[in-house]
């Protein structure tokens, strides 16, 4: 199950919070070996600070396994701050309406990739049904995200795939990066659910009461 997490609910889900960073910190740290600041066994940058909703995916244990972070546009982001070159000297994007997706990870010890429930194709497509359901309730029209080209087949195959990238695939490290454009669109949740097979209510309470 999907739980919104921001600003104004935060003080309830502090374990939850607490859970999400330490799985970053087993996969962008430990095994992708990403050099991210892991205080406490947990990982947090600076745009953790900024008021960002966390899109958490639990599972049966109330165990977090899956999560992503979006971050309004109009402020810093990392596409603008961290992945600027990706946009070819070109001005970042800036509007209420298109927030970014970062930190997008699934826990990697779930029992294989199929679509059943609890795997990790499944909690993949959970999350983005999650983001990208709170982000239609929120009035995002929306969303860009920094990925790899593995990344991009993972999306093309789960019925996700961007409509558009801004600027030109860069090298950054041993990968090549690009950033990807998807809208939060009914039709988009619908190819991701008729992929997964997930036709329920994602969400532990009603996607509405978590937006401002």
């Amino acid at each position: 199950m999907i739980t919104i997490v921001d600003s104004l609910n935060a003080h309830k889900y502090s374990n939850l919070l607490d859970e999400m960073y330490q799985l970053r910190a087993r996969v962008f740290n430990g095994r992708l070996g990403w050099d991210v600041e892991v205080i406490d066994g947990m990982e947090r940058d600076a745009f953790d600070d900024l008021d960002p909703a966390y899109v958490i995916s639990v599972d049966d244990e109330n165990r977090v396994v899956g999560c992503m972070r979006l971050l309004q546009t109009t402020g810093p982001h990392m596409l603008s701050d961290v992945f600027s070159c990706l946009l070819d000297d070109e001005p970042p994007i800036r509007s209420a309406r298109v927030w970014e997706a970062t930190r997008f990870c699934v826990d990697m010890n779930l029992p294989g990739r199929g679509t059943a429930r609890n795997s990790i194709s499944y909690i993949t497509s959970e999350v983005m049904i999650g983001a990208f359901e709170y982000g239609m309730a929120a009035g995002i029209s929306d969303a860009i995200a920094v990925i790899d080209p593995v990344m991009n087949r993972v999306l093309k195959r789960s019925g996700n795939a961007p409509y558009d990238y801004l600027g030109s695939p860069h090298p950054m490290g041993k990968v090549t990066a690009l950033a990807a454009l998807m809208d939060c669109s009914q039709e988009r949740v619908e190819r991701i659910r008729e992929f997964s097979g997930i036709r329920h209510d994602v969400f532990n309470v009603p996607v509405m009461a978590g937006v401002r």
